[in-house]
């Protein structure tokens, strides 16, 4: 009832109860290949970050606040692609676009909710790496289980308000007759550009939350690699800088394909391309790099893969 009392009016005085989405292609023929393609990706995505978060739950030597972050990253990663690709998947599969006004506000609220998560909980771990490895003695004093806790409700509250801030801001524009959104998700920046009345106000919010939660994350996860990597320099032996390094791989590997997706789609936006080719270019940071995470961790990371290794066994003698 809240959001059908919501639903903004057009130019002419109608209600405008519904957005197109136009996907990645109106070819015919790319359909069936997008389904499959979309869905395989999908399904590998949320079981391999199920397999992480069963792998580091059933193993109690798991049970460290970098895994806990590990873990919570994971299930934000299931949250964050299925906000998006199930919609795109029925779309396809029923040969629909339309999304009702509801339906893309709740989508716009919780992609901001979980792309926020992840931004934030790669810096809480970013912070974590640099506690471990720059002050290894008093790294159980200060990553207690309770400001472990902290740090992930400090991050849920930041990104439940940012994405609040900006669907309440939505609800109060009008749109014009055209709908279309050329996009394979309601994107905030794409939904702005439909409006009829002034969005200054908007933009500038986007802007400035931008730079709040991007670059202010980035330049924490920074200054901790900075330290990492002097402190790291410092150790005499090679097998010592290896094996301090080995802790941090994964999560500088993810860090660098999430950042640069995400830096890699707002230059697509900025520049020339077409609305068409900067959704596909979102792929990559939507779909792509959800999908990675996994494998990066599991494959660089001897503790996963032994934990991955006794949850699989454990299932098949189950069986």
């Amino acid at each position: 009832i809240f959001i059908n009392n919501m639903i903004p009016r057009n130019k002419t005085g109608t209600e405008v109860s519904e957005f197109l989405l136009l996907g990645l292609s109106e070819d015919p023929e790319l359909q069936p290949l997008l389904f499959g393609l979309f869905l395989s990706m999908y399904l590998v995505s949320v079981l391999g970050n199920l397999l992480i978060i069963l792998a580091v739950s059933s193993d109690s030597h798991l049970h460290t606040p970098m895994y806990f972050f590990l873990s919570n990253l994971s299930f934000v990663d299931i949250s964050f692609t299925s906000t998006i690709v199930p919609k795109m998947l029925v779309n396809i599969q029923t040969q629909s676009k339309s999304i009702t006004y509801g339906g893309c506000l709740i989508q716009v609220y919780f992609f901001m909710v979980f792309i926020c998560m992840d931004n934030l909980l790669l810096t809480t771990m970013a912070y974590d790496r640099y506690v471990a490895i720059c002050h290894p003695l008093y790294y159980r004093v200060i990553m207690n289980p309770r400001l472990c806790g902290l740090l992930i409700l400090l991050s849920l509250f930041i990104s439940i308000m940012n994405a609040l801030l900006h669907s309440l801001m939505l609800v109060h524009l009008s749109f014009c007759t055209d709908s279309k959104i050329p996009h394979f998700f309601c994107e905030l920046a794409q939904i702005l550009e439909l409006a009829c009345s002034d969005t200054l106000i908007n933009n500038v919010l986007v802007y400035l939350v931008t730079s709040l939660l991007g670059v202010g994350p980035l330049s924490g996860i920074i200054f901790s690699y900075t330290r990492i990597i002097s402190s790291i320099l410092r150790i005499p032996s090679t097998g010592g800088k290896f094996k301090a390094f080995s802790t941090c791989g994964s999560h500088l590997s993810v860090v660098c394909l999430f950042y640069g997706t995400c830096v890699g789609v707002y230059l697509s936006s900025a520049s020339s391309l077409s609305a068409r080719k900067r959704a596909v270019a979102s792929v990559m940071y939507t779909v792509v790099t959800p999908m990675m995470n996994p494998f990066i961790y599991s494959l660089r990371n001897r503790d996963i893969k032994g934990a991955l290794r006794k949850l699989i066994s454990g299932m098949s003698s189950f069986s």
